[in-house]
């Protein structure tokens, strides 16, 4: 049996149509099969809870929708030993499944999640800050600052439901970005990695918390961030003039920014950051809360995900 998590409204609703393909390849394969579909944001983490419930010692999940559902039936699993996780994408973004050379061809995708026995254990990551009740998980990122803010703004765009339509989707977080870094405030940071001593960075725009090497729909914050290695990379901008900064997005969007002073990436089990005042915090690009105080932590080996 292979219970399905479907976000119809991924992609503008086309993820409605790409789930009635896989549904009608899987009856003629003949596969056995249960699909939950979603109907209001928070819906796929109560639907992960369930399904982990069920009487089982393993259970083939699979998730057919964007990176924003993902994150959302990762955060409803209970029990991450006795899941088999799949992934047909979506999604605008697909960061997920970008970041692990997963399939975009529903229907071979869906191949392989019937007929592989095969499951590969990959890193994630752990967020909480000051007055959460609940830590968060995340897959791709974490982060403050500016890349949070245009995550935010993201989610309620009519830019990026117009752009998906276009198939342009992922200009929406480069048009957003733009507009974002002109009109965000800095702030004073003071950050704790692993076990160093406490580093201050001044005028930071964004620290995000990398467990794959992209983000927003593909920009290459930490172009060697690998999520088997049991770290986070650490891609932290700082000290650079916005009119600076926004010259220096091409390198980043590009890979090539980590030879540009003030774009630090450093490697790390766990982040403590801790701001002069409350900066937007993001997880998965899914808002989490304005905060001054964030911790960021790796998940070795969390996620068994089917290949």
């Amino acid at each position: 049996m292979i219970y399905f998590i479907v976000n119809g409204t991924a992609r503008s609703g086309e993820g409605l149509n790409i789930w009635k393909q896989v549904r009608n390849h899987l009856k003629k394969l003949e596969v056995e099969f249960k699909a939950f579909e979603t109907k209001y944001e928070g819906h796929a983490t109560i639907l992960a809870e369930k399904i982990c419930k069920l009487p089982y010692d393993e259970i083939t999940l699979v998730t057919i929708g964007g990176d924003g559902t993902i994150n959302e039936v990762l955060n409803g699993i209970t029990d991450f030993k006795k899941i088999r996780f799949g992934v047909i994408p979506t999604g605008s973004g697909n960061d997920f499944a970008r970041g692990l050379d997963i399939s975009k061809d529903p229907l071979l995708q869906a191949d392989i999640i019937c007929n592989s026995i095969i499951t590969e254990n990959i890193d994630m990551g752990k967020v909480w800050w000051e007055g959460c009740e609940t830590p968060r998980y995340f897959a791709i990122s974490a982060g403050v600052g500016l890349d949070a803010i245009v995550c935010k703004k993201a989610l309620t765009s009519k830019l990026k439901k117009f752009l998906n339509k276009l198939k342009l989707g992922k200009l929406t977080y480069i048009i957003l970005t733009i507009q974002t870094l002109f009109s965000m405030e800095t702030a004073e940071v003071k950050a704790t990695l692993d076990d160093s001593e406490e580093k201050e960075f001044s005028k930071l725009i964004f620290a995000a918390a990398m467990n794959f090497r992209a983000e927003g729909g593909g920009v290459p914050m930490a172009p060697r961030a690998d999520a088997r290695d049991g770290l986070l990379s650490m891609c932290i901008v700082h000290g650079i003039p916005k009119w600076v900064t926004f010259f220096c997005l091409p390198f980043l969007v590009a890979a090539k920014h980590e030879w540009i002073p003030g774009f630090d990436i450093i490697n790390c089990k766990k982040c403590e950051i801790k701001m002069d005042k409350p900066v937007v915090l993001h997880e998965d690009g899914e808002y989490c809360a304005d905060t001054d105080h964030v911790v960021m932590e790796c998940l070795p080996d969390k996620l068994r995900l089917i290949v």
